[in-house]
Order: C-alpha cells, then structure tokens, then sequence
C-alpha cells in the first residue's frame, strides 16, 4: 500500500520544509483541506537516534525543519497544497529564508512516492516559469525520509505564542501579506 493513502480515511501525507516550521505550520493551519500538522525533522543522517531541536539547529545533524501535512486530496489537491508552499516562502535563497540561516532551513520538498515527485517536479518547473520569483529556485525534491516529531512545545506554536517578538515580527507579517488570519 502507498505510505501517502489512507485507505480508511483518504487522506494522503505531505512533507514540507520552508523556512522555519512555525512560520509553514501557521499558514498551513489556515489551509482549507489540511487535516492535521506536525513540526520535526527529516532529511539527516537515517540511522541516527531522532535528534533534538538544539541539534538541529547546529547544522550539523543534516535535518531540515519541515511540517508534515495531513490532508484531504479531495478538498485539497497535492498541487494545490504545492502552490502554497511556493507562496509562504522565498524558494530562491538556499539554506536561508529571512534571518534564519542554515541547512536545517532549506527549502526542501520531501516525496512519498512517484505521483508526488512527478507534481513536485511540475510544480517547481510552473513556478520558476510564472516570473514571480527573479532568481532561480533552489528547492530540493528529495525522497521522504524518517520523519521526527519535534518536541510538543514547538506543535502549534504561533497559536500559542502570538505575543512572542518571532511570532509578531515574522510570522504575523507573513500571514497578513497571505490574507490569512493573524
């Protein structure tokens, strides 16, 4: 059975990694389709022990920050959901998004199967074509990975910390300059 269908639910899996994952996870909260979300790790070292935020954020373990999606394809397709991963970030800076800066903040997009990639792909190609970005992207398509849930403090953190100067100086501004709910 492919690992991104559920049979029972029809719900598919998305793996995103875009700046950093507090700012991805408060869009995607407001994304009609989306089911649920979770903030961790993927894309380092695979036999590693699940590593911890203060590892990550060292660069050295190789994880990216991502959020992985739960949604629902019938309300939300993997195209769709593509097209606001393009939106809630600059695809264009490698290892870099705003003042956060290093590999864990890569744009990266981690595929579960063919069909994502084949998206993936398309998608990347219909976005560096659209012009609305001036230098090349830089995003990777990569295949998914072990995914680590980061710890619970850092789950639905904006709703949590709206007052915190990261939630207002960065993710507030992004969430207005997309029309969504601050």
């Amino acid at each position: 059975m492919d690992e991104t269908r559920d049979d029972t639910d029809q719900s598919e899996t998305a793996t995103l990694g875009a700046g950093c994952y507090w700012c991805v996870e408060a869009v995607l909260q407001q994304v009609d389709g989306v089911l649920e979300l979770h903030s961790g790790f993927m894309g380092g070292e695979s036999d590693a022990p699940a590593p911890t935020y203060e590892e990550v954020c060292s660069g050295t373990s190789g994880h990216a920050e991502v959020v992985q999606v739960r949604f629902d394809p019938k309300r939300l397709s993997y195209s769709d959901l593509l097209k606001w991963f393009w939106h809630l970030h600059d695809p264009t800076t490698l290892n870099r998004q705003g003042n956060d800066s290093g590999s864990q903040y890569r744009s990266v997009i981690f595929v579960h199967d063919e069909f994502q990639k084949q998206e993936a792909l398309a998608s990347r190609d219909a976005a560096a074509a659209s012009g609305t970005f001036a230098n090349p992207i830089v995003t990777e398509i990569v295949p998914s990975g072990v995914f680590h849930e980061a710890d619970i403090s850092h789950q639905d953190y904006y709703r949590a910390n709206r007052a915190q100067p990261y939630c207002q100086l960065v993710i507030a501004p992004k969430l207005n300059k997309l029309g969504l709910s601050s």
